[in-house]
């Protein structure tokens, strides 16, 4: 039996064209030129991103006094927010003493709010109800104060502020998260704190002794007026 090889017809009709690179950059317009002209302006950009015009941290300036970029603040600048003109206000001070009064009247809505940032920044170690027993010291922590001892009850209230702006012991400073007016509010809820520790009925006023009594629910608080600190504000 003969074997037979079957082969696929070829398909029919002109084969396409093909279009050497020199005639397809012809066509297209791009000679020699136009390609260096490309890398030229990539390099041109590329160089611009590596050069910014400004100073690196240090930098020698060929220019700037004593040959340096970083140069000294102007006599008398002060940064804006920065004025800090009210002792009291913004170092819990009067002369070198611990202030003994705040620089504001301390309303029912700085309280509130007062608690609010109390409950934020320091009941994670002081505890909600001040006795220095956080959840953070629950956590193996260094023992926080408890503000319900003699020495802290005696405490004026700029001694609290200053602590809060400054840091104490293992207590880190709080000034950067925590604006003045703010501060202060704090100093005034741990007041409130002390004085509910050991207050009895007699100390609350009658028609708020009567709402407790009643199982009211308390108002809902109203947001604290800024009082012209640096980074001061009551909305945050």
């Amino acid at each position: 039996m003969n074997s037979h090889v079957l082969v696929r017809p070829q398909a029919q009709g002109p084969r396409p064209k093909t279009i050497s690179q020199p005639a397809l950059r012809t066509r297209l317009g791009l000679g020699p030129w136009a390609l260096g002209l490309a890398v030229l302006f990539t390099a041109g950009c590329r160089q611009d991103m590596h050069d910014a015009p400004r100073y690196d941290p240090l930098e020698a300036s060929p220019v700037l006094m004593k040959g340096a970029s970083a140069q000294p603040l102007v006599e008398g600048t002060v940064a804006r927010g920065h004025l800090n003109e009210d002792e009291l206000l913004n170092t819990g001070k009067t002369g070198d003493q611990m202030a003994a009064v705040f620089p504001f009247a301390i309303t029912r809505a700085d309280l509130d709010r007062g608690q609010q940032r109390f409950n934020i920044y320091c009941s994670p170690c002081h505890g909600k109800t001040g006795e220095g027993n956080g959840m953070v010291v629950q956590r193996g922590y260094k023992q926080a104060a408890n503000y319900h001892i003699d020495r802290l009850r005696a405490m004026p209230v700029g001694y609290f502020f200053d602590v809060i702006s400054n840091g104490f012991g293992a207590m880190p400073d709080y000034r950067a998260q925590i604006p003045v007016d703010d501060r202060w509010r704090i100093v005034a809820y741990v007041r409130a704190l002390q004085l509910s520790h050991n207050g009895t009925t007699a100390d609350v006023p009658a028609a708020e002794l009567e709402r407790l009594k009643s199982g009211a629910p308390a108002p809902a608080p109203a947001p604290a007026a800024a009082h012209g600190g640096s980074g001061s504000g009551g909305s945050r």
